[in-house]
């Protein structure tokens, strides 16, 4: 009796919400701003797939370099972020607030910053003016915020703590201590060349993870998902320990195209 009742006490889980939240950002607003979304994120799609193709060097339309793509990738991914997940889990999910548009267009501009100067930028490395760190400073801010709000404080703290040490290496014990470094070359260092935020792991991002959780959220919503889970029941539903087999089997097949591996 009281399994029984402890079971009965435990709260039931809407598994098509929990999916909505994970899969939308957990943000349901109306269907002006659904369109309005989802021609947002048709338009970095198609951008990623030209990119991709051969037709911007063959036609020699839209060519652009590595910083450039990658520039305009983060743009997409921080304005979607805003856009999508609300600030709080208390926060409304039918609407989108004004300070929620705001982050929006200055976190885009912060991260196009670098397609949009790319020239200005490219006659003066090393030497950044007041823009340049105002813009490197508020764009790592509002990335961070973007960060937490997609994927949780725990990677928001990793930042902040490599941060910090950038800034607090005098007072660092002296195995790992430094001289530490100004604003200036933090920020320039950071967001106006290829080594901080706009380096290796966006660049991965913009040329090939993109395209595979792209593609993997096509095959899902094909029914793919679902054949592969179907798939493992039947091969080892049947053996001893079988739903857990499949489970195993199921969720590795289902990494496949889900992009969770990455």
């Amino acid at each position: 009796m009281k399994s029984a009742t402890a079971h009965d006490n435990v709260p039931e889980i809407d598994v098509e919400k929990f999916v909505a939240d994970n899969d939308t950002g957990a943000r349901n607003p109306g269907p002006v701003m659904k369109r309005f979304l989802l021609y947002v994120a048709l338009a970095w799609s198609l951008f990623q797939l030209w990119i991709a193709s051969p037709l911007p060097f063959s036609t020699g339309v839209l060519v652009f370099n590595d910083t450039e793509t990658r520039a305009i990738h983060l743009g997409f991914a921080v304005f979607l972020s805003f856009m999508s997940y609300p600030a709080f889990k208390r926060s409304r999910s039918d609407q989108v607030p004004l300070t929620d548009w705001i982050f929006a267009i200055v976190g885009t501009f912060c991260a196009v910053y670098l397609f949009v100067f790319y020239r200005e930028l490219a006659t003066r490395p090393g030497q950044p003016t007041t823009m340049d760190v105002y813009t490197g400073l508020v764009g790592i801010v509002l990335l961070l915020e973007a960060t937490r709000r997609v994927l949780g404080l725990p990677m928001v703290i990793v930042a902040l703590v490599f941060l910090g040490y950038t800034f607090g290496g005098p007072f660092m014990p002296d195995m790992i201590a430094h001289r530490g470094f100004s604003l200036n070359r933090a920020m320039s260092h950071q967001w106006l060349t290829t080594e901080g935020v706009f380096g290796v792991a966006l660049g991965v991002s913009s040329s090939f993870i993109f395209l595979f959780v792209l593609f993997g959220s096509l095959l899902d919503k094909a029914g793919a998902g679902n054949y592969f889970i179907k798939s493992a029941f039947a091969l080892l539903g049947h053996m001893r320990g079988g739903p857990a087999k499949a489970a195993v089997l199921s969720s590795a097949a289902t990494g496949i195209i889900s992009g969770s591996s990455i």
